[in-house]
């Protein structure tokens, strides 16, 4: 366990290798998949990016010149870890797992993850959640990681459950989808919590 918070380590991007996943910077090969990832309907739900399944289906694919210069941007972002998520099985990028919000003063951080289509339901995003978390507790030296899911994500909820991650509260109503209103279930996990 760390006991501070060294801004510098986060310049450096790491490449982390489970068995089922790596962890690495995103590379121009990858842009494709993330491309994909962001305009598949069930990714833009489950991620709160569009309030209706019309608006879903209307989001062109691929990547436009702003989004691949964010990507290209996320190795020197020194304040944040976002790394392509490679499926070892194929050697394709399947999504993304970024630490992002870092409070210093609190040695915290929140986590999220995109898993792109035909790669669900695999335990690729159990693995890599546990494999960030890992290096944000051990190398970074983080105290607290936070997410937060929507309600109508049980998958996600379990994934984070299985990746310790511990219920702390639920804001109600929080995001508004076709019509109906959807609860934001607030998550977290201390560098002490078991994992």
């Amino acid at each position: 366990m760390t006991t501070g918070l060294d801004p510098a380590r986060w310049i450096d991007k790491p490449t982390l290798t489970g068995q089922l996943v790596q962890l690495r910077p995103f590379r121009e090969e990858d842009f494709d998949a993330i491309g994909e990832a962001l305009a598949d309907p069930e990714v833009l739900r489950l991620t709160g990016s569009v309030h209706s399944d019309s608006e879903a289906a209307g989001r062109p694919l691929g990547l436009d010149e702003v989004g691949l210069s964010w990507y290209r941007s996320r190795k020197d972002a020194p304040d944040r870890i976002d790394l392509a998520i490679v499926a070892l099985l194929t050697s394709r990028c399947v999504g993304e797992a970024v630490l992002n919000d870092l409070d210093v003063e609190n040695r915290s951080c929140n986590f999220r993850i995109l898993i792109g289509p035909g790669a669900r339901d695999r335990g690729l995003g159990t693995e890599a959640t546990r494999l960030l978390v890992t290096h944000g507790f051990e190398v970074l030296g983080l105290h607290r990681i936070a997410l937060e899911v929507y309600a109508f994500n049980p998958r996600a909820q379990r994934a984070y459950e299985k990746a310790s991650f511990k219920v702390e509260g639920r804001r109600r109503e929080s995001f508004r989808y076709g019509g109906d209103w959807v609860d934001s279930i607030s998550m977290a996990m201390l560098e002490q919590d078991p994992r």
